[in-house]
């Protein structure tokens, strides 16, 4: 009797676990091709690459602190001293967060921001809507809103901060920006395909290269493409700037990279991104009342 029963449990076991990924683990008694027995998977493992944080700051003791805390966490350190470094460092490597004093020996912390939220084909690759967390020693409340208005996703006081609430604060950014990335993974919107995490374009099957911000642009327009988007919301969205539409009004930023990104579109076959005028931008020119024909999600 005990051996009728060894004999039916690894048929029961197979039923009840689902194996690894989705992936049943199969007996290694189970038939494999010829009648040899297969190997079990128990050394599959699901591997996901850890974050990669940025660290900048001008006092090396403080970095080696926080790199040292941050590693024992399980994320990938990077660390700089001055503004100039940071840049480099960001346009030669994948950075998932960065945190940046404003005391630096060579420019404003502010700076490292403006140039993340800035960034265009000056510094290819680079993420313009990267987690941002800004510090300082004792900041004034119109320090916080001067971060804030520049783009930044949180602004602490370094004198205050204890690292278990930095950690806590890094990690609810990267789940933030994790659910955000993978809401929408591709769109199809008429001819366009794009991929969000790629960051990556093609009309009518063919692939269009854009500016960081010309595609920034493009998947904000593409994720209501019918809807009419304000400019100061197109500014705010992309550029971070969220004065109130007076930075909007008085710049010519979001109208250059409306024609770039309408030349670059055009030059596949495809006519998008239209000007309402004295409103702002909507992607397709469609009639009131009539449903947006065409845009869905791929994937």
């Amino acid at each position: 009797m005990a051996e009728s029963s060894r004999g039916a449990a690894p048929e029961r076991d197979v039923a009840r676990n689902p194996g690894i990924c989705g992936f049943p683990v199969w007996p290694s008694a189970a038939g494999g091709v010829n009648g040899r027995a297969q190997m079990p998977l128990l050394s599959v493992k699901l591997i996901i690459p850890p974050h990669t944080v940025l660290i900048v700051g001008s006092d090396r003791e403080t970095r080696a602190f926080l790199g040292d805390n941050l590693s024992a966490d399980g994320y990938e350190v990077l660390e700089a001293g001055a503004v100039a470094s940071a840049r480099n460092l960001l346009t030669q490597t994948s950075v998932d967060l960065v945190v940046v004093d404003r005391d630096l020996p060579d420019a404003d912390g502010l700076e490292l921001l403006r140039f993340v939220r800035e960034a265009d084909q000056t510094a290819a690759g680079l993420d313009c809507d990267l987690p941002v967390i800004i510090s300082s020693a004792k900041p004034s409340p119109l320090d916080r809103i001067r971060g804030f208005e520049r783009g930044c996703d949180d602004y602490l006081d370094n004198a205050e901060l204890s690292y278990t609430e930095l950690r806590a604060r890094i990690g609810a950014l990267l789940r933030r920006r994790r659910r955000r990335a993978s809401d929408i993974v591709r769109l199809r919107v008429g001819s366009l395909e794009i991929d969000a995490l790629a960051r990556q374009v093609w009309a009518d099957g063919s692939p269009v290269p854009l500016a960081s911000k010309e595609f920034s642009l493009l998947l904000t327009l593409a994720r209501d493409p019918g809807r009419v988007f304000k400019r100061e919301e197109l500014m705010a969205t992309v550029w971070g700037w969220s004065d109130g539409g007076v930075s909007a009004q008085r710049t010519r930023t979001l109208d250059s990279h409306v024609s770039r990104l309408r030349r670059k579109l055009s030059a596949h076959g495809a006519s998008y991104v239209i000007n309402v005028w004295g409103v702002g931008y909507r992607l397709m020119d469609v009639p009131a009342s009539t449903p947006v024909a065409g845009a869905r999600l791929v994937a």
